[in-house]
């Protein structure tokens, strides 16, 4: 049997590697500060604070698709049905997405350069080993269904 059939991946690797981008962002600007442009204080803030609700908001948003759905919400087990509808509409990887988000609000609003290293670092690290996984499990479990909405919808935006 196709190991990925079974379930994409053995442990939940993007909570932990958003978890540890932001711990990581947060120690480095108490340890390391990085020069950050004077970018209005008020307008950074007010824009972080918006990109921090949009992110909490689609990533509840996503998770409850995934609950009505009846189908896994952790990244690590075996997915029952293939999810087109809600945010997985507009992207793959709505949670995903959100937590890049929520990482870059966090940095405008903390003025925290930091925070748009490991955002960036986030991304390509999910992309290369959790996404792949997932998307080889998709694939296995749901064939040309799942083929037809990766070609019509976007892997991050």
């Amino acid at each position: 049997m196709n190991a990925f059939r079974t379930k994409p991946m053995t442990y939940p690797w993007p909570p932990l590697l958003f978890g540890l981008s932001a711990a990581t962002a947060l120690m480095l600007d108490m340890r390391y500060p990085l020069p950050v442009a004077d970018t209005g204080g008020l307008l950074a803030r007010a824009i972080g604070f918006t990109l921090v609700v949009s992110a909490i908001a689609m990533d509840l948003w996503a998770i409850k698709t995934l609950i009505e759905r009846k189908t896994a919400v952790l990244p690590h087990h075996c997915t029952r049905h293939l999810v087109t509808c809600g945010p997985f509409a507009l992207t793959r990887n709505p949670i995903y997405l959100g937590y890049t988000l929520l990482l870059a609000g966090v940095g405008l609003i903390d003025g925290n350069a930091w925070c748009f290293v490991m955002a960036i670092l986030f991304v390509a690290l999910t992309s290369l080993y959790a996404i792949h996984q997932e998307e080889q499990h998709l694939l296995s479990r749901f064939g040309i269904d799942f083929e037809r909405y990766s070609r019509r919808t976007a892997r991050w935006i």
